[in-house]
């Protein structure tokens, strides 16, 4: 409503404007013809007063050919060819005057300003044709006759004296010229008021539109400034008063529906952050649990260290005692010897695998290792695995039996020397918890569900694992109540770090444990079919 209002207003102003600019375009125009008018009329003025001129100097030259006094015939010439040209461009501007000013106040003007074009231009040829006859007077003849005679070709024609005509020509030229000016004049001043009239009512008219643009503007803006300020201040609840169907109404509910959808916005960011402060809640207490976990495996890491310690020193000590007891005194039987050097083989074998563990705790983590995995036949490693198991059963009085593998060649994509490492830990682990006279069963299986694998299971009549102790036995540094009562050197990293190399490879392990059973290790690695190898 308002804009329709104010966009009535904006156009009254501009038609007046263009009102006032297309009357005094018309003024202008009026007073330009006035000033056109003015200057032909000024001009046909000059054109007579410069004939009037002319003539005089013909005068003078007839003057100085009838006394013989040097007159040039050229000057004649060219003062008669003045007068002609004169008398042409005053026929052109009488005709320019007729076209600019053709009302009937001013015809008799423009037939007496012919008429007397005409007679001059007769009175021309006539004294052009007298004055070609002039010659010298001669002695003795009366000058003043001559004289007489030739004036009256100057001043004379048609009967008419062309001095007076002159002088009538010139005088109603200089009042037509002031009659336009006075009129150009006139127009100017209209013109003036015209424009200051016009400056006038536009000025009022703008004051009042003005004045009723800021009455009717006044308090929609200040209802809408009180209702921006209070939701500068976060005061969403505010709502503008909206009654009416003017632009500032519309605007009104524009904003109390933006300050709807922020309280909106404002109860569910609320919501999300106490959603979020739960959360953080939540999340530090399990970062709490998880770094008094750290705190508790810090904890068993030095303690493992201290029993790694206490292992390194062990040996070390058995094998120097067993040097220094040999060597001293004198020569012993050779059998001494050899028995001397079977107890410090064992005990160097027991400070290797004490080094060995150490020297992985000391890289932190076994899946940091780097494998050189390639294509190989899981007999290699499974038969070298099994020898050295086999030896290490007999130190034990262990009997290490292995069944014949399924046919067929096994293919893994797997480090050689990590795999071979991965199955002598499975074997050890099985010969360390045997008791004497115990056995240890090696069977190679092979699945296609889900995938083809390939399973190295282990089984071992020795000490059983608890129920609860079996989830916690691939971590590292822990070892079970009755491990720690058969074997009290154990690091409790032989299954944590068999796990890492499993995962490494692709695979995994799997323990299960019974009383009266034993214990089974399982290891399944994947296997390369021959689609695999042919489109690698």
């Amino acid at each position: 409503m308002l804009r329709k209002r104010l966009t009535v207003a904006l156009a009254l102003l501009a038609l007046a404007a263009v009102l006032e600019g297309l009357m005094a375009l018309w003024a202008l125009n009026v007073a330009a013809q006035h000033l056109e008018r003015g200057r032909v009329v000024g001009d046909i003025q000059h054109g007579f007063v410069e004939l009037s001129v002319t003539k005089q100097r013909l005068r003078t030259w007839v003057s100085q050919r009838q006394l013989n006094a040097g007159a040039d015939p050229a000057e004649r010439d060219r003062l008669l060819q003045s007068m002609r040209q004169t008398l042409s461009h005053l026929q052109d501007l009488s005709t320019r005057a007729l076209s600019l000013d053709p009302a009937p106040a001013t015809r008799t003007e423009h037939l007496q300003r012919q008429d007397a074009l005409a007679v001059l231009t007769r009175s021309v040829d006539a004294l052009a044709r007298e004055i070609e006859q002039v010659q010298p007077l001669d002695p003795g003849s009366d000058s003043r006759i001559t004289w007489d005679a030739l004036n009256e070709r100057f001043d004379v024609s048609d009967g008419r004296d062309l001095r007076e005509m002159l002088a009538q020509s010139s005088a109603r030229e200089a009042a037509a010229v002031q009659r336009e000016r006075s009129a150009a004049d006139r127009t100017l001043a209209w013109m003036r008021a015209l424009w200051m009239a016009a400056a006038t009512s536009l000025a009022l008219s703008a004051l009042l539109l003005a004045a009723y643009l800021t009455r009717a503007l006044r308090q929609p803006l200040e209802r809408l400034s009180e209702g921006a300020l209070a939701l500068q201040q976060g005061n969403l609840a505010h709502r503008i008063p909206d009654q009416g169907k003017d632009e500032f109404s519309a605007v009104a509910r524009s904003v109390n529906a933006m300050a709807a959808e922020l309280a909106e916005h404002r109860a569910a960011e609320q919501q999300t952050r106490t959603r979020l402060e739960e959360q953080v809640q939540t999340r530090t207490a399990e970062l709490e649990g998880a770094l008094q976990t750290l705190r508790d495996l810090d904890a068993r890491r030095r303690q493992l260290f201290a029993d790694i310690s206490h292992e390194l020193r062990t040996p070390t000590t058995a094998i120097r005692g067993e040097a220094e007891i040999t060597l001293r005194g004198q020569a012993k039987p050779p059998a001494e010897y050899q028995a001397a050097l079977s107890r410090i083989v064992e005990a160097s074998s027991q400070l290797g695998l004490v080094i060995d563990d150490l020297l992985t705790m000391a890289r932190s983590d076994i899946d940091a290792l780097a494998l050189q995995r390639r294509d190989i036949d899981f007999a290699q490693p499974l038969e070298e695995a099994i020898a050295q198991a086999q030896a290490l059963g007999r130190e034990r009085q262990v009997s290490v039996q292995a069944s014949p593998p399924p046919a067929g060649a096994l293919t893994l994509l797997a480090d050689p020397q990590r795999l071979r490492q991965l199955l002598t830990l499975l074997l050890d682990n099985a010969i360390r918890y045997s008791e004497p006279g115990g056995t240890v069963n090696v069977q190679v299986l092979r699945t296609d569900e889900p995938n083809p694998r390939c399973g190295f299971e282990v089984h071992n009549t020795g000490i059983p694992i608890a129920d609860h102790e079996l989830p916690r036995v691939f971590e590292r540094s822990f070892r079970g109540e009755q491990a720690r009562r058969h074997r009290a050197d154990g690091s409790g990293l032989g299954l944590a770090i068999g796990a890492s190399l499993a995962r490494a490879h692709g695979g995994e392990i799997r323990l299960v444990s019974h009383p009266e059973r034993g214990t089974t290790a399982t290891l399944w690695l994947p296997i390369i079919t021959h689609l695999e190898t042919e489109t690698a």
